[in-house]
Formats: structure tokens, C-alpha cells, sequence
């Protein structure tokens, strides 16, 4: 069993039985009384962000959490189809489990998958991905009234803010975490 030192960014916690990512972390050694370390943790299934605090030196419980490499195929209902690209073998993820992720990903996309006991827990995608823009409206020069950005359907059919320069067809790069648009490519 493992203690509080071993915390890690992305390091997966098994806490009263359910699973725990750790988003960030920071050992505290206070000037008066024992260190600790403050910890903001994500709920693997549910999202839930929570914050907690543990004494230095704490045993913890790691859970073995296996990242691999798949490449997206398609979407299936409400489940999303992904290839091993090690051994080849497809599994299905429910749309759940995918969550945001399904915003930016591509047929043939290149994704990592975390795997606790043969089941998939989330999908990584790269910090970036570059993203065609399907619709938009003509930007009309001088309107200010919302900043120089409109909204723009990108080719997943997710919604975005770009400039007022950018036309439909053009390929942006999209911050996969926020969702927000970092340039033209």
C-alpha cells in the first residue's frame, strides 16, 4: 500500500470504493503542527470535482489504472466504437463514459483510453485537435457588438467562438479542454 508521497498528477485513487483521478496536488509543511497534502479530486464516473486533504504519510489505496492507445471508428446509438491499435480488438463505450471528448473526436482519431479491470473509465484526447469549420456566418466588418467573435459549427458539430475573419472551410485548432478556439492552420 502506497502513501500520500506518492501522489501524482493523473494518479488514479481507490477511495472508499469508488475511483478517484488527481486533478492537482501540493504538500503543505506549515510552520506550526504535521505536513499534508491538499488534493483536488475528480470522480471517475461522475465528474464530481472534490476537494480533500490528507495527512503526510497517509496510506492510500492506488488503483491500477492501464492507459492504451485506440483509434476512434464510429459512433454506434448511444455507444462509441474504438479499436486497440496494439491487438486490434474493438470495444464499445457508452457515451457516458466518453463525455466531452465526443466534441472533438474524428472517425480514425488517435485517443488514449484508461482501463480499470477491462473497463473503460474516460477518454484522453491530445490538448489540441484541428478542427474543420462547417458553418458560419459572414462577418461583418465593424460589428463589435460581441467582441470581434461569432459562433462557428465545427465539422463534429460541436459549437465554437472565432473571429470575425474566419469563413467557412477554413481549419482551426480547438483547445480539447475548454473547448476554446486557439488559431487558424
Amino acid at each position: 500500500m502506497a502513501t500520500t508521497n506518492d501522489i501524482k498528477n493523473g494518479s488514479v485513487l481507490n477511495i472508499d470504493g469508488q475511483l478517484w483521478n488527481v486533478v492537482e496536488f501540493q504538500h503543505v509543511k506549515p510552520g506550526k503542527g504535521g505536513a499534508f497534502v491538499r488534493t483536488k479530486l475528480k470522480n471517475v464516473m461522475s465528474g464530481k470535482v472534490v476537494d480533500r486533504t490528507f495527512n503526510a504519510g497517509t496510506k492510500i489505496d492506488f488503483a491500477t489504472v492501464d492507459r492504451r492507445d485506440f483509434q476512434y471508428l464510429y459512433r454506434d446509438g448511444d455507444g462509441f466504437v474504438f479499436m486497440d491499435t496494439t491487438d486490434y480488438d474493438q470495444i464499445t463505450i457508452p457515451a457516458a463514459s466518453v463525455g466531452d471528448a465526443a466534441n472533438f473526436m474524428l472517425e480514425n482519431q488517435e485517443v488514449q483510453i484508461a482501463l480499470h479491470e477491462g473497463e473503460a473509465l474516460y477518454v484522453e484526447l491530445p490538448t489540441s485537435v484541428v478542427l474543420e469549420v462547417t458553418y458560419t456566418e459572414p462577418g461583418l466588418q465593424g460589428d463589435r457588438s460581441s467582441a470581434g467573435t461569432k459562433p462557428a459549427t465545427l465539422e463534429t458539430g460541436y459549437e465554437i467562438q472565432v473571429p470575425l475573419f474566419l469563413e467557412t472551410g477554413t481549419k482551426v485548432k480547438v483547445d480539447t479542454r475548454s473547448g476554446d478556439y486557439l488559431g487558424r492552420v
